[in-house]
């Protein structure tokens, strides 16, 4: 099998993660990097891909690491408001495109960018990780399947030191990260529940606390589906005690789930703390 030739942009924290699995992959070639300064890439190769071999070639202009390399595919690990231009611009190179969350900051660009990839006949990719985890599928699953009756009701918390941690950052300056904490870290619950529930969303409504700072870093959101599900979501950004959970309710059940990251997973169906036994294929 030919590797795929990968292009990486953005080459901060996060991408650093993807670097470190992409290099141990037998099928994945790191052919090039780009960010803004040289010196920037230099160090973000020194930290994460060392002794990878060969090399990456060095780029701070986006369109021409595009044009030069010809990849296959690109990782964009940019601030939120440049991941519609960027994976636009991925596309019309032909290239399939990794993303990181969120996708856009508006669904105008989404649908564009929807449009495009349909398009060209390429596969677009965001980052969330929890539809990719056993307890997720087996969640999902079991809606569907009304294993204990129809879903009702879902209430979801994230609880993170987010504003503290951010500070002086460009995810505290809204023209680069589009919004605060429910666009960051949150956008994972937010993409948990509308994977699960499968149905479009009917109406929304928010309430948001910046706490003196340019972008909300607590909010409270309460959706209904057109499947009359209801759903509620609190992110909190200025809590010290990091985590989070999700809280469905069916006609003869309830299930908790680790929303963030999918690690965990607790069905009841009776009064008290009785679990049910679940079986999660693909479990490690």
């Amino acid at each position: 099998m030919q590797k795929i030739k990968m292009a990486i942009l953005g080459c901060g924290g996060m991408s650093g993660a993807h670097a470190k699995r992409y290099k141990n992959h037998p099928d994945v070639e790191i052919a090039a990097l780009c960010d803004v300064k040289t010196e920037i890439v230099e160090a973000y190769i020194e930290r994460n891909l060392a002794d990878y071999e060969p090399r990456p070639q060095v780029f701070t202009d986006f369109e021409t690491m595009l044009s030069s390399v010809k990849p296959d595919a690109v990782t964009i690990v940019t601030p939120h408001t440049m991941h519609f231009e960027h994976g636009l611009t991925a596309i019309q190179h032909g290239c399939h495109v990794f993303m990181e969350k969120p996708m856009v900051t508006n669904s105008d660009d989404a649908k564009t960018l929807k449009r495009a990839v349909d398009a060209a006949g390429k596969i677009l990719v965001v980052g969330y990780n929890t539809p990719c985890t056993p307890a997720f599928r087996w969640l999902r699953e079991a809606v569907r399947a009304g294993l204990y009756g129809k879903l009702e009701t879902v209430t979801g918390w994230q609880t993170q030191e987010w504003a503290t941690a951010t500070a002086g950052s460009w995810r505290q300056n809204p023209a680069l990260s589009g919004g605060g904490q429910m666009y960051d870290s949150g956008a994972h619950m937010f993409n948990s529940l509308v994977w699960s529930v499968e149905s479009p969303i009917e109406t929304v409504f928010a309430f948001t606390d910046n706490l003196d700072t340019p972008v909300d870093i607590n909010g409270t959101v309460n959706i209904r589906f057109t499947n009359g599900v209801l759903a509620t979501m609190t992110i909190a950004g200025n809590c010290v005690a990091g985590g989070a959970g999700m809280v469905y309710t069916f006609e003869r059940g309830r299930v908790e789930i680790d929303g963030w990251n999918g690690n965990w997973v607790r069905a009841y169906t009776g009064w008290g703390d009785k679990q049910e036994p679940i079986e999660l294929e693909g479990e490690s």
